[in-house]
């Protein structure tokens, strides 16, 4: 992961809109089995999916594995509650909501413990020094970001290493064959610094399985039917994007992919990605993903895929 010593699989199994939401705790745990059984030793959440739920699914699903052959991640920041410091990066919150999480995963320590957005409102240094203090204490091994901009990443790198404290070594972005942002300004620096993109919607909530036809209503079921989750997607689920990605299907057919695998092995291809996190309802939908992993594509498949989707990659 990045530029530190820890080995992490190149595809990991995430809990967002999932488990101890739509997906029921014994699928959850059917699918963090096979997961593990492939070789996958990642496995992401955070405090926030479902108030708790998730995370105390995910611990539950990973307690008859020994510790120390796992990764777990998780992250702090959104409301967990209604009072004023029930959010954000502050040290009281950073604090109590590691400790929450701890009980919630079941688990003494956490391998990555990630600030899921940036918080204006906080100084920086306290926001550093507190995610120090846990590293100190054993609570933390790693600590990460998600979804921070190239300077609060670059700014959040000086000041550790002014007041020596631990770096990061991961950001946790959106990025995918249509969603590019990060590409000008966070992989370069992170390139530099050793931090590591962990990925998530490498599939781009679904639309780059395939599943979504232009001109079609999506079934019910699907995340685009689903309110709560089509409000990540509104961006994706229109004629332009979906007719670009059906030309993606021969680039999958003469690369002997699925649409998921050619989609996470162009993610995997890509600088500085560290691994790129898969949610699944169930365990078929873990194996197909986990093919991804070291999948061969064609020398001028990644040429054909900016060729199909020339017109709908956001950047920048």
């Amino acid at each position: 992961m990045g530029g530190s010593g820890v080995k992490v699989s190149e595809i990991s199994l995430g809990s967002w809109l999932t488990y101890g939401g739509s997906v029921a705790a014994e699928q959850a745990t059917a699918c963090v089995h096979r997961a593990y059984d492939l070789g996958i030793n990642f496995f992401d959440t955070a405090n926030v999916y479902m108030r708790g739920a998730a995370e105390e699914i995910v611990g539950n699903a990973l307690k008859g594995f020994e510790r120390d052959s796992y990764f777990l991640a998780t992250k702090v920041y959104f409301p967990m509650g209604e009072g004023p410091n029930d959010r954000g990066l502050s040290r009281k919150h950073i604090t109590e909501q590691c400790h929450a999480s701890l009980r919630r995963l079941g688990t003494d320590y956490v391998d990555l413990y990630q600030c899921h957005r940036y918080d204006e409102g906080t100084p920086l240094e306290e926001t550093l020094r507190t995610l120090d203090d846990l590293v100190r204490q054993g609570k933390v091994l790693y600590v990460g970001v998600s979804e921070w901009t190239a300077g609060q990443i670059g700014d959040a790198l000086r000041l550790a290493k002014e007041m020596n404290l631990d770096r990061l070594v991961s950001n946790q972005p959106r990025y995918n064959m249509i969603q590019r942002q990060i590409e000008d300004e966070v992989v370069p620096l992170s390139e530099r610094e050793g931090v590591g993109q962990v990925v998530f919607s490498p599939l781009a909530q679904g639309v780059l399985t395939g599943k979504y036809r232009p001109g079609e209503a999506p079934e019910q079921g699907t995340r685009a039917a689903d309110p709560e989750s089509n409000r990540f997607m509104r961006e994706l689920m229109n004629e332009e994007v979906l007719s670009a990605v059906e030309g993606l299907r021969d680039v999958a057919l003469e690369a002997g992919l699925t649409m998921p695998q050619l989609a996470l092995a162009w993610v995997l291809r890509q600088p500085n990605v560290s691994s790129a996190i898969i949610g699944a309802s169930r365990p078929e939908q873990v194996e197909d993903n986990a093919a991804a992993s070291g999948a061969e594509l064609p020398p001028d498949a990644l040429q054909k895929i900016d060729d199909v989707l020339e017109g709908v990659v956001r950047r920048g």
